[in-house]
């Protein structure tokens, strides 16, 4: 069995230092993250970079400690980052090299602390004066990395982790400020689509060396000592922030069970119909998230790296419900947050896999730990967390004009339960994913892809005094012949609907050929070849509701059925609310309707 536990070590020899500018100086090192997350997006070739922002900024101390990240990336890029600095670091003391002043690191190894192959690392130490003071690095996903198929999603038939692409263990792509040619070499011709992939990579080295020469700037103004005190402070305050709010909870045991699809049409039932079990335990300012009864383990890439994946996908519910920032303004995110939670999790399982276990399509699983931690916390702490979340997918649209490959990775959005006071967000992307949806405008204007239409789903709201968010319908012709393949979930089990409402709805997503051949897709898709003129038509999930919906308020369900969400018959039906033929509500009849239901 194996544990992440970080634990709160108060030294007795710090600088002392008061709050101003300790928070002067936090807010600079905020500033540079966000700054370099800009300048990557600026930089960026490929629109799941520039538009869909699924890339990662941090700043990392030299204990290996997060000190700030950016903030308008993805939680699953920016979290991760100190766990790369951890293995990129324990690969080069275990090959006996040194980090030198001008080095350029490239790290994706998912049993190395990264979240999966596509996310690539770069890092840059930063040195100031000849000592290294600490680390400033960016990630991002990337649209291939030399996979048995074209993208780097939709990979869900690799038997282990070679089959996935392309593994950088530590590799200096800059050797003491020296281009290191033979690896740029071996990138643009393993690589698919490499003149966007590489010149990415480029983006990310020049917008780590911004944060680097910003950190040194700042050094350079308030001395080492007081950043590092700064630092130490911040540290402490996020972590008496997050102890405070644990303290709130009624100490105890909190179980939830979550299923995530697997491979539905496989004939092993060990491959489908997959098990995530939590139980958090509450216990003064600690808290422990233990996934004993979680489901082993396969031989297929939906299992998850507990560093980089599982345990951000922990530290991102706790943080997002205990320590909202609609409640408490500015947190500062650092690895101050993550101090007092402990997590366990059985080798061999899906939740910590053993190498080489495949583990490229862990992104979905990834987020039914999440859903399923926040259920678990739903008896503690109930005004605090939403119902059900919809699951997203990947598709990994593909192909070759003009002799070059263009890739495309549509990550279609799901959305979010009702919460307590607020009905679900429609059409996102949830929990630590955070990615944007990309413009119809810069998919045609880049790719031979055509969007017919984009619209939310009608008539399958779920119900609650605070409704379930609305899934979205996305459809997509080929202009060119290519290719496709599938990374996704929440085909088979409905989000959770929460105290009386209804559960949400399932996605889907169907194929229907140029020829009039039509079919419903799993959630898992291989590689797929497909001609110029097929239609995919995905259809997102819908969240679940919060609430008994007889108390919903009537002007909103009367809202719902004036936006096209729902049916008058659907306002009766499901919230007992009358809407005549005028379009408004009859209350007098809503009540009576209403109090009948109670009595029932």
């Amino acid at each position: 069995m194996t544990s992440v536990e970080t634990i709160s070590q108060v030294g007795d020899n710090r600088a002392a230092i008061d709050p101003i500018t300790a928070s002067v100086v936090q807010g600079a090192l905020e500033n540079i993250a966000i700054e370099m997350g800009h300048k990557l997006m600026r930089m960026a070739y490929s629109s799941i970079i520039r538009e869909s922002e699924d890339f990662g900024a941090a700043l990392v101390d030299t204990q290996c400690r997060q000190l700030c990240e950016s903030k308008q990336s993805t939680p699953l890029q920016s979290g991760p980052i100190p766990g790369y600095i951890k293995g990129i670091l324990r690969t080069l003391k275990a090959r006996g090299e040194k980090i030198e002043p001008g080095d350029v690191i490239m790290h994706n190894d998912p049993y190395g602390g990264a979240s999966h192959g596509p996310d690539v690392l770069f890092c840059v130490p930063v040195f100031r004066k000849g000592e290294l003071v600490g680390y400033s690095a960016t990630t991002a996903h990337h649209l291939d990395i030399g996979a048995l198929s074209p993208g780097s999603c939709g990979i869900v038939d690799a038997m282990d982790v070679y089959a996935e692409g392309l593994q950088f263990k530590a590799i200096k792509v800059y050797d003491r400020g020296v281009k290191n040619d033979m690896v740029w070499h071996m990138l643009r011709d393993n690589i698919r689509a490499s003149h966007l992939v590489v010149d990415d990579m480029e983006a990310q080295i020049a917008a780590a060396r911004i944060g680097a020469d910003r950190f040194v700037d700042l050094i350079d103004r308030y001395g080492l000592d007081t950043v590092n005190a700064a630092s130490e402070a911040m540290m402490d305050a996020s972590e008496r922030m997050m102890r405070d709010a644990i303290e709130k909870i009624p100490d105890g045991v909190y179980k939830s069970v979550g299923h995530i699809d697997g491979y539905e049409e496989s004939d092993d039932p060990k491959e489908k119909n997959l098990p995530i079990a939590v139980t958090v335990t509450v216990k003064g300012s600690d808290i422990t998230v233990d996934l004993t009864g979680t489901a082993e383990q396969i031989n297929l890439p939906i299992n998850m790296p507990l560093e980089g994946t599982v345990d951000v996908a922990i530290w991102l519910t706790i943080r997002s419900i205990l320590v909202d920032t609609a409640v408490y303004g500015n947190v500062p995110q650092n690895s101050g947050l993550t101090r007092p939670i402990k997590i366990i999790a059985p080798e061999g399982t899906l939740a910590n896999p053993v190498f080489p276990a495949p583990v490229i399509a862990r992104f979905c699983p990834g987020l039914m730990v999440a859903d399923t931690v926040m259920r678990a916390l739903s008896e503690a702490v109930p005004k605090q967390v939403s119902a059900g979340v919809g699951n997203l997918k990947v598709i990994a649209f593909s192909g070759l004009e003009d002799g070059r490959h263009w890739v495309h990775m549509e990550i279609f959005e799901g959305a979010y339960g009702g919460r307590y006071g607020l009905d679900g967000m429609d059409a996102v992307d949830t929990l630590y994913a955070n990615t944007r949806n990309n413009p119809i405008e810069d998919i045609e204007s880049h790719l031979p892809l055509r969007v017919n239409r984009y619209e939310l789903r009608e008539n399958v709201v779920p119900a609650g005094k605070w409704r379930g968010g609305i899934g979205a319908i996305r459809e997509f012709t080929m202009l060119g012949d290519g290719g496709f393949s599938v990374e996704g979930e929440g085909h088979l089990y409905r989000p959770w609907g929460f105290l009386g409402g209804h559960d949400g709805e399932t996605s889907g997503l169907r194929f229907e050929s140029l020829a009039g051949e039509a079919r419903d897709l799993p959630s898992k898709l291989p590689y797929r070849a497909s001609k110029a003129g097929d239609h995919f038509v995905a259809i997102g999930p819908c969240g679940g509701g919060y609430g008994d919906p007889l108390e919903r308020d009537p002007e909103k369900v009367l809202d719902d059925v004036l936006d096209g969400y729902i049916t008058a018959e659907a306002a009766l039906a499901d919230y007992g609310v009358v809407v005549n033929q005028e379009l408004e509500v009859d209350a007098p009849a809503t009540e009576r309707t209403r109090a009948e239901r109670r009595k029932s």
